[in-house]
């Protein structure tokens, strides 16, 4: 649809951005006395802006919203391991897409969780325009303590086992524009808030 926009109004349409929340429901397993679910949302980031960058982690453009981490470990066996910026999942150009988020899930008590899913952007990143690069595609696997990656579907139900922790990876934003024309000032400011780990823009 924003390709067709960009038609009308070539400046003033953004790049392409994660476009849907990634809203999974976890929830017990059999094994798991204590029942419980819990239905997060999680945002990537949205396509850079005509004259701005991207907005990292906001859903766009439903401006649907999550509640907080301390909510989630309070109502649910669950811990959040991490929940910060991915560097690097916005598409370069002369305006930086937003960026997606890493998200890192296990059980309290060491027992299997079921994970239910359907999540896009995970084979088809958001496209950039006007010489923008594209943003990253959003993944999502299990990982063992000794780094062991097992790899899952973007869609359906998925036991996390006992020693597994989950982690997504959402999608970030297209870039808008040659990314030879961003400022200095910008492309430091990215490195000094650890947005993008390349020196070279």
């Amino acid at each position: 649809m924003l390709g067709c926009i960009q038609q009308l109004l070539p400046d003033a349409t953004p790049a392409e951005g994660a476009s849907c929340i990634w809203n999974p429901v976890f929830l017990n397993s059999s094994e798991d006395e204590q029942h419980f679910v819990i239905n997060p949302i999680f945002n990537g980031g949205t396509g850079a802006r005509p004259t701005k960058d991207g907005l990292s982690t906001t859903a766009f453009p439903s401006g649907v919203r999550t509640t907080s981490i301390e909510v989630n470990e309070a109502t649910s066996p669950l811990v959040f391991w991490q929940k910060e910026y991915t560097p690097d999942s916005g598409g370069r150009g002369e305006f930086r897409g937003g960026l997606g988020q890493t998200i890192e899930i296990s059980h309290r008590h060491n027992r299997p969780f079921i994970v239910s899913k359907m999540f896009d952007r995970v084979q088809h990143a958001a496209r950039g325009r006007a010489g923008g690069e594209a943003g990253s595609c959003g993944a999502v696997y299990a990982q063992t303590d000794s780094g062991e990656r097992r790899a899952l579907s973007a869609k359906g139900r998925d036991l996390i086992q006992r020693d597994e922790h989950l982690i997504l990876q959402t999608p970030g934003g297209g870039g808008l524009g040659d990314k030879a024309q961003r400022t200095d000032t910008a492309h430091v400011r990215d490195l000094t808030n650890e947005l993008v780990t390349d020196a070279e823009q």
